[in-house]
């Protein structure tokens, strides 16, 4: 397994080099989505929301959704990153 140092020198010396990567992914941005949650999860929600200090539950729900959609994605990369070298 490659350490985080090699593994960023091997980017390094790959940036200028266009056949060391992949196309790009195209994401097209989708419509904005309705979420239904039971009202006991939504009450404690607004609790929490207010904990933080957030303008709002929906605010509060969104940070913590891209929060999570941020660490699944990059868990992804890792992973496929480590079995792309086996």
């Amino acid at each position: 397994m490659s350490s985080e140092e090699e593994i960023d020198q091997r980017v390094i010396a790959d940036a200028e080099n266009e056949k060391a990567w992949e196309k790009p992914t195209r994401v097209r941005r989708a419509k904005s989505a309705a979420l239904q949650i039971p009202g006991e999860l939504a009450a404690r929600v607004a609790f929490v929301a207010k904990l933080h200090r957030e303008r709002s539950a929906d605010a509060w729900i969104r940070r913590v959704i891209e929060e999570r959609v941020a660490f699944e994605e990059t868990i992804f990369v890792r992973v496929k990153r480590e079995l792309g070298t086996r």
